[in-house]
């Protein structure tokens, strides 16, 4: 009887060994991935393990492609104190028939793999030095965003946050909230105003991710993700307008400003501290598709989140990060997701957006870090590339199946008919994109639709499970891992 394609893939042995004095030789390298919500975070991790542990097809991840990468095992969870990424269920969601794709980051998680390989150097191999320890970790990246709240005051994030909730895409949202902050200051229990307006704005906050498909830079970032402190004193803050002279000193006032402190100090310290300190190298995954679609208000946005995103990799040498730092992430790959989502012709177009993006955020940061790169990737290809002759001429589309519920050009799809779609093309210059976001993809139709992942199956006639596409995950996989395999 064949195995389902999740269980058992060719690399794949859970190994329950106690420590030797080959594993204390055997070095480690910490991998951060992360990035707003619906960005892949879930995708990206399960497929770039699958593809280690089976030998996907990864032509350009250079130990693979040479033919030195020998073995991917799963080891035991190295961190007592952090969840496991739970890898096995996202990739059995992959093996439904229909496929699904499975939940997104929620918490911090991580994933332990060992990489066993054959080393070009002699002397590596005469002493053994053929293993390497890949630490995943997991993370959302509004724990990321929030630290930008580390070097500003109260009254600084009051003004951000309400200038934010008044744009016009997000004015309507906020409406209640904002109602509740303008006469709270003077309601006689300042404990039930915190929480009351905390309350409002965490509606707000989860309305605004909805509306904006959790593109926008929304802080703080617990208050949509509590976990363990939902209810928590530390959760019942929320911006108030600029303080009058008789307001400053009003309980609610002092109240929220030192629950805002003591999240800083409490919570937001303690991740960067603990996890994200301890990490070498850094995925920070990005929807720019999604981003652009929704227009000028949600790239700003964007660009305000991967400001705060570098400044974490580059801090300030008066910032309080700097003093923490003892060792630096040495390279950042910001990766454009669902490249899946336009034909090949606009991948470099993709790429080089986010690059200025980047680049603009990278103006605003004193001090320089480690090696930044940007890709353009699908770490699961939803689609596949097709041509259609339309009116003489022949248009480079995608075909996929498009998800339960989503309509394409006035057919309601049932998640198992193929869509054949014309998604247009990214400018050629980033800065027409930039200025003008929405404009050039206003046809894009395929920005918009969301798409089955593709089935895992056993490669014809074998019991092995076959490689899934992807586009240039292997390219990150090499930045990432490859010189640590020498």
């Amino acid at each position: 009887m064949s195995r389902p394609a999740f269980e058992l893939p060719r690399r794949s042995s859970f190994r329950t060994a106690g420590a030797s004095l080959r594993d204390a030789l055997t070095p480690t390298v910490r991998l951060g991935v992360t990035g707003l919500s619906r960005a892949g975070k879930t995708v990206f991790i399960t497929a770039m393990v699958r593809n280690l542990m089976i030998g996907g097809r990864l032509p350009f991840f250079a130990p693979e492609a040479e033919g030195r990468l020998l073995d991917c095992i799963l080891e035991p969870q190295p961190d007592d104190a952090v969840p496991r990424f739970d890898y096995e269920a996202h990739l059995a969601a992959f093996a439904k028939d229909p496929a699904e794709w499975p939940e997104s980051t929620r918490r911090i998680s991580e994933l332990r793999l060992t990489l066993s390989f054959r080393p070009r150097d002699l002397l590596r191999r005469m002493f053994g030095l053929d293993r390497l320890h890949v630490d995943i970790v997991d993370y959302p990246g509004e724990w990321l965003v929030d630290l930008s709240l580390l070097d500003q005051p109260f009254e600084v994030w009051c003004r951000e946050a309400i200038r934010k909730a008044e744009a016009p895409q997000r004015a309507q949202l906020s409406s209640q909230w904002r109602a509740f902050a303008e006469r709270s200051v003077m309601l006689p229990d300042a404990e039930q105003a915190a929480i009351e307006g905390a309350r409002l704005f965490t509606a707000y906050l989860a309305a605004a991710k909805v509306s904006e498909q959790g593109v926008g830079a929304l802080t703080p970032g617990r208050f949509l993700m509590p976990g363990d402190l939902a209810g928590s004193p530390l959760l019942t803050f929320f911006p108030l307008h600029p303080a009058t002279a008789g307001e400053q000193a009003s309980p609610l006032r002092r109240l929220l400003e030192k629950r805002y402190e003591s999240y800083k100090r409490e919570v937001v310290k303690p991740f960067f501290r603990n996890h994200f300190l301890k990490l070498d190298r850094q995925v920070v995954l990005v929807d720019v598709l999604g981003s652009l679609s929704r227009g000028p208000d949600s790239v700003a946005d964007l660009e305000d989140a991967l400001t705060s995103v570098l400044q974490a990799f580059r801090p300030g040498a008066s910032s309080w990060l700097s003093s923490l730092y003892t060792r630096r992430i040495d390279r950042v790959l910001f990766a454009a997701t669902k490249a899946d989502h336009v034909s090949r012709t606009s991948h470099d177009r993709l790429e080089a957006i986010l690059m200025a993006l980047t680049e603009r955020a990278a103006q605003r940061v004193t001090t320089a870090g480690g090696d930044v790169r940007v890709m353009a990737i699908s770490a699961l290809r939803a689609t596949r590339e097709a041509e259609v002759r339309h009116a003489g001429e022949t248009l480079p589309c995608i075909a996929g199946v498009p998800m339960p519920g989503e309509v394409v050009a006035g057919k309601t799809f049932d998640g198992r008919r193929e869509a054949v779609i014309f998604p247009g093309d990214l400018p050629a210059d980033p800065k027409d994109a930039l200025a003008h976001p929405g404009r050039e993809l206003a046809g894009a139709a395929a920005t918009f639709v969301r798409f089955r992942p593709p089935r895992l199956a056993q490669a014809p006639g074998s019991t092995e499970p076959a490689p899934t596409p992807h586009i240039r995950l292997d390219r990150a996989l090499d930045y990432l891992l490859g010189d640590w395999l020498p």
